[in-house]
């Protein structure tokens, strides 16, 4: 699916401001992995996504999607096939846009010379699809009306309509109350399993973290420090998880909130 080979990521390079935020990280995603990123602020989570949905460009390294290079792939074209949701729920969506016509325009992303008219099938179509959100009944509210749950339950509709092959969760629950936080982790992994869909996602969590996805990543300083998978991850504890960071980092951490959150 996507291969990371030897990436780097340095800001500011040559000035007293230099930053090293990823170093060399290797990584392999096989279609269908469910990824779990954890690690500290700062660790360099968020930049791996930019790095891999072409915000930002390589210092080195080589990115290959589906065996083909595309490191120097423009953001624009990678979001044909690679989705993004962030945690900020208004990022997603147009506010002063109504839901059907936020719906139109992500049905028809990366269609250059077809043009599709929202016509009345295409409403039922989406009714149908905002059920399990429970806005079937609000086609023609804006979507600055809407909590920031439910835009961002819209938001992650929206994303799987646009048929990406790898998903991006950028800490996507993590601006929510637990309630909402809940359904919308109930949704990606109903659209996960049914779209077949690989996702990467950081939480600071690392309970959920275990208990979700087949796959976890713990970075650090810019570095990939623990890659489990199958039961080697199903065995791992809260508990667990620190004891090997500190193993690891061969230092005692003095807030473990300051890592993860339980």
């Amino acid at each position: 699916m996507i291969k990371l080979e030897n990436l780097t990521k340095v800001f500011y390079p040559g000035t007293v401001n230099e930053k090293i935020a990823i170093n060399g990280v290797s990584l392999h995603i096989e279609e269908g992995e469910i990824v779990c990123v954890i690690g500290s602020n700062g660790s360099g989570k968020s930049t791996l996504f930019n790095l891999i949905s072409g915000t930002y460009p390589l210092t080195n390294g080589t990115i290959a999607f589906n065996d083909i290079d595309i490191t120097k792939t423009p953001e624009y074209k990678r979001a044909k096939y690679i989705g993004r949701i962030f945690q900020d729920p208004t990022m997603g969506t147009a506010a002063n846009m109504s839901i059907e016509d936020n719906m139109i325009t992500a049905s028809t992303k990366g269609m250059k010379s077809l043009k599709i008219s929202l016509n009345n099938e295409k409403r039922k179509q989406f009714k149908e699809l905002l059920i399990p959100i429970g806005m079937e009944n609000r086609l023609k509210d804006n979507v600055g009306l809407l909590s920031g749950g439910q835009r961002q339950a819209l938001t992650l509709l929206m994303t799987v309509m646009s048929n990406p092959k790898l998903i991006l969760l950028d800490e996507h629950t993590a601006a929510l109350d637990p309630r909402n936080a809940d359904i919308v982790m109930d949704l990606t992994q109903k659209y996960i399993v049914e779209k077949k869909l690989t996702a990467l996602m950081i939480t600071h969590n690392m309970k959920f973290a275990i208990e979700f996805g087949t796959r976890l990543i713990m970075m650090d300083e810019g570095k990939i420090i623990l890659d489990v998978k199958g039961e080697e991850k199903k065995k791992l504890t809260v508990d667990k998880l620190v004891e090997i960071f500190r193993n690891i980092k061969n230092e005692e951490f003095s807030a473990d909130e300051e890592l993860l959150n339980v």
